[in-house]
């Protein structure tokens, strides 16, 4: 009898999940395989035609491009990608059911264990904001935890201050860090807490980054998307904002199209449905307003900007319409040093860290916040692209701890490189 009752049990489990996802029914995931530039340009075309959502745009011979079709569309993009040469694949045949075997892989990895962290975890947003008070609570002398302010719906977006002096010794740079501006890119945010686990732990080989430099670790940018993304559609990418004038059903923008650098001009749509609609002007959005103001009453200071994403092994640096920074060799010496630290710690089915120019690289962009802060005169910028191991946006919570570790000697790295470019230039 206590059999079946567990098997009632996972049965009514599956059918609460299965729901969640129906609006993924039908859609499949294709890889496909690029060889020059034409066919990145060609692939971002078919984006806004047939309304293909990109998982990973790739780089020509070294990735492959990922993008989820609909039914309808699905033949339409199959002729077009065999009438240009191209080589493709099915990657996932059918999404709603893969999200769904996802979502009772997670609750299965939850029950199976106790005391989990949220860098360890999947965290709700209660659990990160808990998580940054008890940080502040438990390391005074070190941590101040800052509330920026309110997100569209409401939502407290708060960051932490980690600092030797109080942000006292201005002789020293600053490193600011940011993450989950894409709601959908559940693996970034317990990275982001795992970088200030780290550096309140005080381990003995991590105290010269607390001496060196202080840290600005903002985990959640779109704390609205990210819950919308765990309660109703697992692929939301955008904010939450609602604007009626604009449009009565599609809700936020693309906060990483919403900065003030080179905004709407490639890259984007003007369809406010879309997952690249920057929104109607730079900083609509509350959420970026909110890393904008960090930046610019930091300015002086800041040396290292990094936002982090999901997914594809990269470190990217500006600009998006694929012009360079006067500084160019540092940033790429840093981003260097910062994926062979990486590598070595990386497991052997990922692919080792590509770095390089965004736009040549990967796919144009206008407004994100890589440019942003290279744009106003913060030296070192990048966009970090976590390894996924194969999984895509359904990365097992088994994962994770691989993921906050690798990544963290490479953040480690690019801030002990940062600081000697600090100290030449001062």
């Amino acid at each position: 009898m206590l059999r079946y009752s567990y098997v009632i049990l996972f049965l009514c489990i599956y059918a609460v999940v299965a729901g969640k996802h129906d609006v993924y029914k039908g859609y499949s995931v294709h890889g496909i395989k690029l060889t020059n530039a034409t066919h990145k340009e060609f692939i971002h075309s078919l984006e806004l035609e047939l309304d293909l959502d990109v998982w990973q745009h790739g780089t020509p011979k070294l990735r492959d491009a990922m993008v989820m079709v609909s039914r309808e569309n699905t033949v339409s993009l199959m002729e077009k990608l065999d009438t240009m040469g191209l080589d493709h694949y099915v990657h996932l045949r059918d999404v709603a059911q893969a999200f769904e075997e996802h979502d009772l892989e997670i609750s299965a990895w939850k029950r199976g264990r106790s005391n989990v962290l949220p860098f360890e975890d999947y965290p709700r947003y209660a659990e990160v904001d808990a998580y940054l008070e008890k940080v502040a609570q438990e390391h005074p002398d070190i941590v101040t935890l800052v509330n920026a302010g309110p997100s569209f719906e409401g939502r407290a977006i708060k960051y932490v201050k980690i600092s030797t002096s109080n942000f006292a010794d201005t002789s020293k740079p600053i490193y600011f860090l940011t993450a989950t501006v894409h709601a959908r890119e559940w693996v970034v945010t317990p990275a982001a807490l795992y970088m200030i686990q780290r550096l309140v732990d005080r381990r003995p080989e991590d105290q010269d980054l607390l001496d060196s430099m202080d840290w600005i670790i903002l985990p959640m940018i779109n704390p609205d998307g990210y819950e919308y993304s765990h309660t109703t559609m697992r692929l939301w990418r955008r904010t939450r904002s609602f604007r009626p004038e604009i449009s009565s059903s599609c809700y936020g923008a693309d906060g990483n199209r919403n900065y003030d650098a080179a905004f709407a001009s490639v890259g984007v749509s003007s369809n406010p449905c879309s997952d690249i609609y920057p929104g109607p002007s730079a900083f609509s959005e509350v959420e970026t307003s909110y890393v904008r103001d960090i930046m610019q009453a930091n300015l002086q200071r800041i040396q290292i900007f990094m936002d982090i994403h999901s997914y594809g092994n990269y470190i990217t640096y500006g600009f998006g319409d694929a012009r360079l920074s006067p500084n160019v060799a540092q940033q790429h010496h840093v981003a260097a040093i910062m994926g062979a630290a990486i590598d070595p710690y990386k497991l052997p089915q990922a692919p080792y860290y590509v770095v390089g120019n965004s736009n040549l690289l990967m796919y144009e962009t206008s407004g994100c916040a890589q440019d942003y802060a290279q744009t106003i005169g913060i030296p070192l910028s990048y966009t970090l692209e976590l390894p996924e191991y194969g999984f895509d946006f359904r990365v097992p919570p088994s994962y994770i701890g691989q993921i906050n570790s690798e990544t963290w000697h490479g953040v480690a790295a690019s801030a002990r490189a940062a600081v000697l470019y600090y100290r030449a230039r001062n």
